[in-house]
């Protein structure tokens, strides 16, 4: 199910081309379309006309810099360097194109000054997005702070599993599958089997009092859980099952049990702390499975550094360059003088540093929102179309 705004306006679109008859619903769009083989996701655009206003990105700086940084921490390894060439960014332009944008945001006094300097020293990149026009569709995501132990006991009975032994990931952490004797590959266990006949027990890493509180964390891929001492225990990602993502939110609102203007994370734990008995037919028709392990410091991106709420994204890192400076242009749930939340245009600098299970192709990316309740409820509420730009020094600026 759509966002009302979106389904709305391909309504009316398509009865403006007299394509639709009446009795037809609307026609999804294919968010994660994947580009033809070996496309990037990025379109230098070359007319200045084309680019977005930067200035708006002046008023809005919080953690920008500590998001940087950590850019530079990753480019800084030389591991990085595989990854590189992308299109014609080399690594070294990469490098240089986060460090003239930290020197940028010291000399601009004003956001008319942020834009002036953008344009003169950058080139702008474009996503193509999943329909070759530059549309893009967000989503937020977040850490959840639930109680958990380290231990079963009668009430916290609910696992959280540590990467399986039997599951094989490529050099690049891809997810080969479990591997048979011949040496081949067979698809790893899906959320289903691996609860329903508890293919890992002996493994379990965590234990939560809340069943479907673990399938959430299964989806964020981090947590906070707080222990019975009141301190709290972080875990990060690990690994996955590498089957595909399917939404559990967009199900309820299909089958009519919740508004899709109401739908949030609590909305969907209070659902189903009134329908225990529906969670497994839920959340089992989600395979993918998300594994964890003991952290500090996080959570961590996909590319081995902390995530920055508000300033780190999340894209298919197959078509996106890695580390990359980023500005989102969008609608996302901002919060007014008194409290209150509320969808709102939001133009902001970004940088690339994670990966997520409904990441694919040009036509998605997910921004992290942060640790906590609040934080839930605007990642709960982020799902806008807009556009994704990326930025990089002139090359003879170099």
């Amino acid at each position: 199910m759509l966002p009302l705004r979106i389904a709305l306006v391909l309504a009316v679109s398509l009865v403006l081309t007299g394509c639709k008859k009446p009795d037809q619903p609307p026609i999804q769009p294919n968010y994660g379309r994947p580009l033809p083989p070996g496309e990037l996701a990025l379109r230098k655009l070359t007319d200045p006309a084309d680019y977005p206003d930067f200035s708006e990105g002046f008023r809005s700086r919080a953690r920008l810099e500590q998001a940087i940084r950590h850019s530079l921490d990753y480019l800084a390894a030389p591991s990085s360097q595989r990854y590189y060439p992308y299109g014609d960014v080399s690594h070294m332009r990469a490098v240089r194109s986060l460090e003239r944008f930290l020197e940028v945001l010291n000399e601009a006094r004003t956001p008319e000054d942020l834009d002036r300097l953008i344009c003169r020293d950058f080139e702008v990149y474009q996503s193509v997005g999943y329909d070759d026009m530059g549309t893009v569709f967000f989503t937020g995501y977040f850490t959840p702070i639930f109680q958990g132990r380290k231990q079963a006991d009668s009430r916290f009975r609910y696992p959280l599993y540590a990467y399986p032994p039997d599951l094989a990931k490529d050099p690049e952490g891809r997810i080969l599958g479990r591997k048979r004797p011949d040496g081949s590959y067979e698809p790893y266990a899906t959320r289903r089997q691996i609860e329903e006949q508890g293919l890992l027990k002996g493994h379990e890493i965590a234990w939560l009092s809340d069943p479907f509180e673990a399938y959430v964390v299964t989806v964020q891929g981090s947590a906070r859980l707080r222990l019975e001492d009141g301190t709290l225990w972080e875990l990060g990602y690990a690994g996955n099952n590498g089957h595909e993502y399917s939404p559990v939110g967009y199900r309820l609102i299909d089958d009519g049990y919740i508004h899709e203007n109401d739908l949030s994370l609590q909305t969907m734990i209070d659902f189903f702390r009134s329908h225990p008995d529906l969670i497994n037919h839920y959340c089992w028709q989600n395979d993918r499975y998300v594994f964890f392990k003991e952290t500090q410091g996080g959570p961590f991106g996909s590319i081995g550094v902390p995530v920055t709420h508000w300033r780190t994204i999340a894209t298919d890192k197959e078509v996106f360059p890695r580390a990359g400076m980023a500005f989102l242009v969008t609608e996302l749930p901002l919060e007014g003088a008194a409290g209150q939340i509320s969808i709102q245009p939001h133009s902001a600098f970004a940088c690339d540093q994670d990966t997520g299970g409904a990441i694919r192709a040009a036509g998605r990316c997910d921004l992290y929102m942060g640790v906590g309740a609040r934080a839930a409820q605007f990642a709960g509420r982020t799902r806008s179309e807009g556009k994704l730009y990326y930025i990089f020094i002139k090359p003879g600026l170099m």
